[in-house]
């Protein structure tokens, strides 16, 4: 009995890993890969560039809205690695990702 007590304790830890490494990013980090890999098109601040959502035709909201804010740090993962609407995958690792994500809640408004 004590047995499953403790595979589901190290069942716990392996699974809550991958929300620890999302959750812990590193600011600045992130800034400067959000400079190179996003900020093409959602420019340096996060407020999206104007003639780039014109061009593709979508409403670019900026990434320190109130609504971009609410996204759980899964979610803002999955758009940036999976791509959203228009905006395709951006190729980073987990530790990137977590980055990248600490960077924009640095953002809100």
């Amino acid at each position: 009995m004590k047995s499953w007590i403790k595979v589901g304790l190290v069942l716990a830890v392996v699974l809550a890993l991958p929300l620890v490494a999302i959750s812990g990013g590193d600011a600045e980090k992130g800034k400067a890969l959000f400079g190179t890999k996003c900020a093409t098109c959602h420019a340096a601040g996060g407020e999206g560039k104007p003639a780039i959502a014109k061009m593709m035709k979508v409403e670019m909201k900026a990434l320190g809205s109130k609504e971009v804010q609410a996204k759980k740090d899964a979610e803002l993962k999955k758009d940036i690695t999976e791509g959203n609407g228009k905006m395709k995958a951006v190729k980073l690792t987990d530790e990137e990702a977590a980055n990248v994500i600490a960077f924009l809640r640095t953002l809100k408004k």
